[in-house]
């Protein structure tokens, strides 16, 4: 009986795999570790003062908040941005691709600058949004728009690449068999594009929920009001305040990586349920 060697076109798997987990070790494991290292110098008294002060609980609830609506907000818009690239064709489509991944390459404190300009009192936006009562900028719905601005582009290049793929004879064959175009889309696009939708939010919710340079301009900073947490981080190492900064920024890493753990799981079985039902008879 002949047995046969699986051969991988990239030799040498355990080298690669322990260059792997040296580089994961240097570049995320270890300085997490620190900050739960550090953190460790304070009583459970003591941390659970510096995390539950309310100016403390106003900005996480400011953080997480505006992270999760912006997150919505893209999920929405992003998919009709990348359903209009793959679809149509028209003048200047080329240029509004690349418009899309221009929050990736600017600077967060240009991006704050240029949209604090915008929607400020005396800006081309603001200056029409104020007389109607609407407040943009030093509020936090510039912070809400801020982190809209930067969470656009992991939605829009998630969902795109898979958009693309999805082969027309999916859909002629669902016209053929009578359904119409939101029939088409809800049974037949749509489930095959959740998962890839789903991956574009946590991505965005991630980005936004650590956001820092392009919010403190926009936002006013105001305690209470339009404060976020890693500004109190900021303000807490400014003034040498390194347990504290280290236990806000634990009290961060703990709900994000469970909320972007509950998002996986939902990533999950989203695409375990659309592989049984492509295979069921």
């Amino acid at each position: 009986m002949s047995t046969f060697k699986q051969y991988s076109i990239l030799p040498g798997f355990n080298l690669a795999l322990g260059f792997t987990l040296l580089y994961l070790s240097l570049i995320v494991l270890i300085p997490l570790s620190a900050a739960f290292i550090r953190t460790a110098e304070l009583t459970w008294p003591e941390f659970w003062t510096i995390i539950t002060t309310p100016r403390v609980l106003a900005s996480y609830r400011l953080t997480f908040g505006a992270s999760f609506a912006a997150a919505l907000v893209n999920a929405a818009f992003g998919l009709l941005v990348a359903w209009v690239l793959v679809r149509y064709d028209f003048p200047g489509k080329k240029i509004l691709d690349a418009l899309v991944d221009l929050p990736f390459a600017l600077p967060t404190a240009v991006a704050g600058i240029s949209l604090t300009a915008l929607y400020a009192g005396n800006g081309w936006i603001g200056q029409f949004l104020e007389p109607m009562g609407i407040k943009v900028a030093f509020t936090p719905l510039g912070i809400f728009v801020a982190l809209t601005f930067i969470g656009l582009p992991f939605v829009v290049r998630t969902v795109q690449p898979v958009l693309e793929d999805i082969e027309a004879e999916l859909e002629e064959a669902a016209a053929t068999l009578g359904a119409n175009r939101w029939q088409t889309f809800t049974r037949v696009i749509f489930p095959v594009l959740f998962p890839a939708l789903i991956t574009g939010f946590a991505l965005a919710f991630a980005r936004a929920v650590g956001e820092y340079g392009s919010v403190i301009f926009i936002a006013g900073n105001m305690p209470m009001i339009s404060e976020i947490t890693p500004l109190l981080i900021i303000t807490k190492l400014e003034q040498y305040d390194y347990a504290g900064a280290t236990a806000l920024s634990v009290v961060m890493l703990v709900i994000s990586f469970i909320l972007l753990l509950i998002i996986n799981l939902l990533q999950w079985w989203s695409r375990r349920r659309s592989s049984d039902s492509l295979g069921s008879p």
